[in-house]
């Protein structure tokens, strides 16, 4: 047997990590989970008008306005650094309602676990930090050994009356993947809405890139992301593609559970977990060119089975 080389080793408990399938197949699963990029997101706005300002600029490129609602989605690239993935959203939700939601650690595993690649959220809280312990893998069953396992510390930077911001913030990730960074803010609207922008973002090292690039190459060749970014001769549309259109895909799937769980919270709590995963997939089914993974049914049997587990099971211990 070829044995791993030292370099390819602590991707979970996963072996034969070592052929171009294998590659393309966490090359996936990467790309599903997290947003890549070098560097963190873009700092917080520090201020409600700050925040309003950039909403404004953005919604005057009408370029981005390609959902028919006030959603907005803007990404970057270079030849080695994906800048981000952000979205700008008006949400038919109250400041105060999205505040008391979003600012609580355990809220944020009802919302994660949506995911598809997201196999199970933990929260926790030791020495005055809080902490969510989640579990990445395939979009089939997996034993919690078998997963990727990422410590995020979690940490509110402004709570105020009129603008919030939370941090999720990760040392270490799968596949060599490093600086793992989620930012979330919002302020009131008008009418009684809120505005959120979410951007994420981390860095990667050779083993990352190498599954990168074998997932694109082979599997995710064909997957495509949301912005136009040309017209052919006959004037169709064509997406961005390669790492820009993964991060643009995976981008969406955050920011659609954020309104997913949101809306669910408004029904009573017995109600709550099965609204929010109908509402997860009939989202992203909006888009099938992008989104599209598996069958309604099947997703739902999944996370079910992952939300009971995640109930009753702990983790392996972190590191492990």
């Amino acid at each position: 047997m070829q044995a791993v080389p030292a370099a390819h080793r602590g991707f979970g408990r996963y072996t034969g990590l070592r052929s171009a399938s294998t590659f393309a197949m966490w090359g996936k699963v990467l790309v599903l989970t997290l947003c890549l990029g070098c560097g963190g997101p873009r700092a917080q706005s520090a201020s409600p008008d700050a925040l309003r300002a950039r909403f404004a600029a953005v919604r005057a490129q009408t370029a981005l306005n390609i959902f028919d609602r006030p959603l907005y989605l803007q990404s970057s690239e270079s030849s080695d650094l994906l800048q981000g993935g952000e979205v700008f959203a008006l949400v038919d939700y109250s400041y105060d309602d999205v505040r008391q939601v979003l600012v609580q650690a355990d809220h944020w595993c009802g919302i994660l676990i949506l995911h598809l690649n997201v196999k199970y959220c933990r929260a926790s809280s030791a020495a005055g930090r809080e902490a969510l312990y989640v579990g990445i893998g395939r979009k089939v069953d997996q034993p919690l050994w078998a997963l990727n396992w990422v410590m995020f510390g979690y940490q509110v930077d402004n709570a105020g009356n009129d603008y919030f911001s939370v941090v999720l913030q990760a040392p270490t990730g799968p596949l060599s993947t490093r600086n793992l960074r989620i930012l979330i803010e919002a302020v009131p609207f008008e009418d009684h809405r809120s505005l959120l922008h979410m951007t994420y973002a981390y860095s990667y090292g050779q083993v990352a890139r190498w599954a990168m690039q074998g997932y694109l190459a082979t599997i995710g060749s064909a997957k495509l992301g949301f912005s136009i970014v040309g017209r052919s001769a006959d004037g169709e549309a064509i997406r961005a593609g390669g790492p820009l259109g993964a991060l643009e895909r995976n981008t969406m799937r955050y920011y659609l559970a954020v309104e997913a769980y949101l809306a669910a919270r408004r029904l009573p709590a017995s109600q709550q977990t099965q609204q929010a995963l109908q509402d997860w997939f009939t989202a992203t089914e909006r888009y099938p060119l992008q989104l599209h993974e598996i069958d309604r049914a099947a997703y739902i049997e999944m996370k079910l089975r992952e939300l009971r587990r995640q109930e009753t099971d702990n983790p392996p211990k972190h590191g492990n």
